[in-house]
């Protein structure tokens, strides 16, 4: 795996998204009705996904919802209203302006008629319903 890059390196924007997940516990799901071991996997792809590929995907105008969104009530269980990030607990190999290229599959930005959720920093600080 390769060395994670220094906050100072990334971006403003960037450094603050990973700063973000950083903060949430990996070992403490934020909502009830995601397994920890999966919430495990999907906070430490989000930073080494940051670590790799957060410039080029916020230099093409990805954004912390479009990556980390969860809905506003009911977190992960509404995955329409997700992030690419958090629908999955697979790792990213690759990413390009309309599209999250992840091992098995891939993940679009937009889709018709889609609306993202806050970031889950924020959700998990009002606290999962």
């Amino acid at each position: 795996m390769p060395t994670p890059p220094v906050m100072s390196d990334l971006s403003p924007v960037v450094a603050s998204w990973r700063d973000q997940i950083e903060r949430l516990s990996e070992h403490a799901s934020p909502c009830r009705d995601l397994l920890p071991a999966k919430w495990k996997a999907m906070h430490e792809n989000a930073l080494a996904f940051l670590d790799e590929h957060g410039a080029k995907a916020h230099r093409t105008g990805w954004t912390a919802e479009q990556l980390f969104g969860v809905h506003p009530e009911h977190g992960f269980l509404r995955a329409e209203y997700a992030g690419a990030l958090m629908v999955n607990d697979s790792w990213v190999i690759g990413i390009e302006p309309a599209r999250i290229v992840f091992d098995r599959f891939p993940g679009y930005r937009t889709k018709p008629g889609q609306t993202f959720g806050p970031p889950v920093w924020q959700f998990t600080a009002r606290g999962c319903g």
